[in-house]
């Protein structure tokens, strides 16, 4: 389940660093020269809309896979288990001396 995660994360992260570095907020850039097609098809007004919901939306969901893996990764009962019983395992038994008597 955790390797479910980190890869749906780096690939939102992945895909919203494309996106992030395909807008320009003065219009011009990577934006004109990779989407030249679609500018000439719906117009800049619509691609620079598309790119700023493409960014929320990538955003987004590496916000709640992050939130969401905390869930499913082991939580904290888990954990406290494993680590009393590595601490029974490695633990020494010691006997109390006994009084001394007079």
């Amino acid at each position: 389940m955790t390797t479910l995660f980190v890869i749906l994360i780096v690939l939102a992260a992945v895909a919203l660093g494309f996106i992030v570095l395909i807008q320009n907020p003065k219009g011009g850039g990577l934006n004109s020269s990779v989407g030249g097609v679609s500018n000439q098809l719906m117009g800049v007004k619509q691609t620079t809309d598309v790119l700023e919901k493409g960014t929320w939306i990538f955003a987004s969901t590496i916000a709640i896979l992050a939130i969401t893996s905390t869930l499913f990764l082991g939580g904290k009962n888990a954990s406290s288990k494993e680590a009393n019983d590595v601490i029974q395992k490695v633990k020494p038994t010691t006997t109390t001396p006994a009084a001394p008597t007079k």
